[in-house]
């Protein structure tokens, strides 16, 4: 099996019938021995748009606007089955239950719904809503030759050798360090010049974020300070941080809410806060917000986390009912 470095060809689908469909898990979109959370996702997403532009066309309902997930088992490298039901077929939004499959286990299983954000009518009022306390400006040109006075780019994340899927992406932090330990400032690119962020990846976006327990279990380093990186470089830094926080944080629970239609080109930046409420008993929840470089809200997103050792990534698949939990 060989590692895909571009979005599109690592979540590609095939159609098998009008409501099954096949696709693979690729290397290099993993944390560990798992795939991403948010690499699933896209895969997720891309059978969803394969569905509503083939057996589900007639509706004309292109845009995933809501998206909820359940991960019941950790999935593996190699062949997924997914099976689409359709729940309810309507004139403005339609919902179709999914679930993924490898072997003789569900593993993950959600409702979507699609619309059409390009045909949407309705009112519309101004809420006066703004993120607080709010992110340093930005001037996304600089980005490329990382000459942004106020954010500098991280060229690598700590333990990226056990989180490949990190490695898929660049990424922007503010100089100066973030608002508090609990909350996280970034903006994000796809590694490969070629990939855009569309609304069919914004599931790989909103699962792909520092962690934000590490800012606590490593205190007082900060882990993602680009400063820390320059000053330190990669080696000295995996000394600083060797056995104090490998650990893994699997979703339990994925919700995406999309508010805007991305160009169908997509866009190359992206900007995402990332804030915990409640860290208590090894679970904790996530909210994250997703505007573009003009400042729309593009999407909203919450999660539920759980924070284990690494050792439940890596370890031996035991064989289970299909009543069995995921860890």
């Amino acid at each position: 099996m060989t590692s895909v470095a571009r979005i599109g060809p690592a979540i590609e689908v095939r159609q098998i019938d009008s409501h099954t469909y096949e696709g693979e898990f690729v290397k290099g979109w993993t944390i560990g021995t798992v795939p991403h959370g948010g690499y699933v996702t896209a895969c997720i997403q891309s059978v969803i748009q394969k569905h509503f532009s083939t057996t589900l066309k007639k509706q004309n309902q292109p845009h995933t606007i809501t998206l909820h997930l359940d991960f019941l088992r950790r999935t593996e490298l190699g062949p997924t089955h997914f099976k689409v039901k359709d729940i309810k077929l309507g004139r403005q939004t339609s919902v179709v239950h999914i679930t993924l499959s490898q072997g003789d286990r569900e593993e993950v299983v959600g409702y979507i719904t699609n619309s059409n954000l390009d045909t949407e009518t309705g009112i519309t009022a101004p809420t006066g809503w703004v993120i607080n306390p709010p992110p340093p400006r930005a001037d996304i040109a600089k980005f490329d030759s990382d000459t942004d006075e106020i954010w500098g780019e991280r060229k690598l994340w700590p333990f990226s050798d056990f989180r490949l899927a990190s490695e898929r992406i660049r990424s922007w932090f503010p100089r100066k360090g973030q608002h508090s330990k609990a909350i996280v400032d970034q903006w994000l690119s796809f590694r490969e010049p070629d990939d855009r962020w569309t609304n069919d990846t914004l599931g790989f976006l909103v699962d792909v974020f520092p962690q934000i327990l590490e800012n606590y279990l490593l205190a007082p380093l900060d882990p993602y300070s680009v400063e820390m990186e320059r000053k330190h470089g990669v080696e000295e830094q995996n000394r600083l941080m060797k056995g104090k926080a490998r650990m893994w944080y699997p979703t339990l629970l994925l919700n995406l809410d999309v508010k805007k239609a991305l160009p169908k080109e997509g866009v190359r930046f992206l900007f995402v806060r990332l804030q915990a409420k409640m860290i208590k008993n090894g679970r904790y929840d996530l909210e994250l917000i997703v505007k573009d470089a003009e400042g729309d809200l593009v999407a909203l997103s919450h999660h539920v986390v759980l924070a284990v050792d690494s050792s439940r990534n890596t370890a031996a698949r035991r064989t289970v009912d299909k009543a069995s939990a995921k860890l």
